[in-house]
């Protein structure tokens, strides 16, 4: 909500809101903008309201403000009906996919920072390189009779079927959401209506090196001809072709036919892939509006070099040294899917090549630890001490419903990994982790110290917060 927030006050709304009591990052956002949150309470719901955008997490008929709202006849719009409402007063471009929104949506807007085109970005965290915030806009936007914006659209519940795209990027298609996409094939069909929606001869981005995106691209193609398959990738032929070079000096060097070498200085073959992404992105908005990518190359290069992630992306919350004097990195990222936890346990591995890597992960929803248990146990190959919790529930699920637990995935992952370790509660692991980051190392084979990795979609990025205040 933080996000859609930022684009409406930048555009002169006058706005009020309410939530939780529990402090989160975007509230800081929302502080800046002088906004404060009032608790749940129908009389927040005055005379001069002209609309309600709510969340999909809050329920009509039990929130107290919108059962207020709805009783004095004022709109109420979910958050992706508004943003689909606004999407249609631009040169709209929705980013998607089962992994890398957020990334892919961050990169093209610290990469459209460094153009001299019209835009406005939303992404679905907080992007360091936004000045801290998930929004960006262009200081030519308001001059503009239409501007580009791009934005992160989310496949759950067909929230993105609200928005409406002139492009869309389509970064990967596989199982996850259980709870509304039982099978393959209905998240796949979900993609597939997406893309259907943009308009003649609208351009689809999508990932070469993903199965489900290269199988969805064919199947929209079939419904609509006339959609334009632009391929991103190392197993695409055009373009956007893409090679990865040398991992050195914390920074992933690569290739992209059109560019040539490049750079990016946050950790990850899967980044590097949505760094193409968001690359293919621009040049094809540059060429929409009649400019020339190859005239941009330095200014391109210049938004990679600055794009350093997002919150709870690849994060690095802090560094510090033990009393015994080991060096210790503390990195959250948001990875809650078994193929994002692999893929991004093996790059900070490549890129943090001389530390010792634990990773915290904390499993999110049932549904999804039912269904994926078996990739789940077997994702963590990478790291060296896997610290396992209980499961972070949704509101929208009841644990006695599944006859899983976190000790169930932590019984799995033991047939894959010898140093598993378990505790309920994620501060319960505090000692442990504090224990282990203090034991003397093996220089030959991790001469720079420890990685600590906070995983998943749950609230142990306490755990890495606590350690890190512990040990300063």
């Amino acid at each position: 909500m933080a996000a859609l927030v930022e684009i409406f006050f930048k555009n002169g709304a006058i706005i009020t809101g309410s939530d939780v009591s529990e402090h989160f990052y975007t509230d800081e956002i929302l502080q800046k903008l002088g906004i404060k949150p009032l608790p749940f309470d129908e009389k927040n719901i005055t005379d001069s309201v002209q609309i309600v955008v709510y969340s999909s997490a809050y329920n009509l008929k039990k929130n107290p403000d919108l059962i207020a709202a709805q009783k004095k006849g004022i709109p109420c719009l979910l958050y992706t009906q508004a943003l689909g409402l606004y999407s249609e007063k631009a040169y709209s471009c929705g980013i998607c996919g089962v992994h890398g929104k957020t990334s892919t949506t961050g990169l093209a807007g610290t990469i459209l920072k460094e153009l001299d085109l019209p835009v406005q970005i939303l992404a679905g965290s907080v992007i360091n390189s936004f000045g801290n915030t998930c929004t960006f806009t262009s200081k030519n936007c308001g001059n503009s009779e239409k501007h580009y914006f791009v934005a992160e659209t989310c496949e759950y519940q067909r929230h993105f079927m609200s928005f409406c795209p002139q492009k869309i990027i389509l970064t990967s298609v596989e199982p996850d959401h259980q709870d509304y996409y039982p099978t393959y094939e209905d998240i796949r069909s979900a993609f597939v209506d997406y893309i259907c929606k943009l308009p003649q001869n609208g351009q689809l981005i999508y990932c070469a090196d993903d199965a489900g995106a290269i199988e969805t691209a064919k199947i929209a193609k079939q419904k609509r001809p006339d959609i334009v398959l632009v391929p991103y990738g190392e197993n695409a032929d055009d373009d956007y072709k893409l090679e990865f070079q040398t991992v050195s000096d914390e920074k992933n060097n690569f290739s992209i036919k059109l560019l040539g070498s490049l750079y990016l200085k946050v950790p990850g073959k899967h980044e590097v892939r949505d760094a193409a992404a968001a690359v293919a992105l621009c040049c094809e908005l540059l060429r929409t509006a009649g400019k020339n990518p190859c005239d941009y190359i330095e200014n391109i290069k210049r938004g990679l070099e600055n794009f350093s992630g997002g919150r709870r992306r690849s994060e690095v919350v802090g560094t510090c040294v033990t009393k015994n004097g080991n060096s210790v990195v503390v990195v959250d990222d948001y990875g809650h899917h078994p193929t994002a936890v692999k893929t991004t346990l093996s790059g900070f591995k490549e890129f943090y090549s001389g530390r010792k890597l634990i990773v915290d992960f904390m499993s999110h929803t049932y549904s999804r630890t039912q269904a994926l248990l078996k990739e789940f146990a077997s994702s963590f190959d990478s790291a060296d001490e896997v610290i396992l919790h209980k499961i972070y529930s949704s509101a929208r699920e009841n644990p006695k419903d599944f006859n899983i637990t976190g000790k169930t995935l932590y019984e799995e992952t033991l047939k894959h990994h010898k140093n598993v370790h378990y505790f309920e509660e994620i501060l319960d692991a505090k000692d442990f982790v504090l224990s282990e980051l203090e034991k003397k190392l093996d220089k030959s084979k991790y001469p720079d110290g420890y990685l600590f990795v906070t995983m998943g979609a749950g609230d142990n990025w306490k755990l890495g917060k606590a350690i890190l205040e512990q040990l300063k």
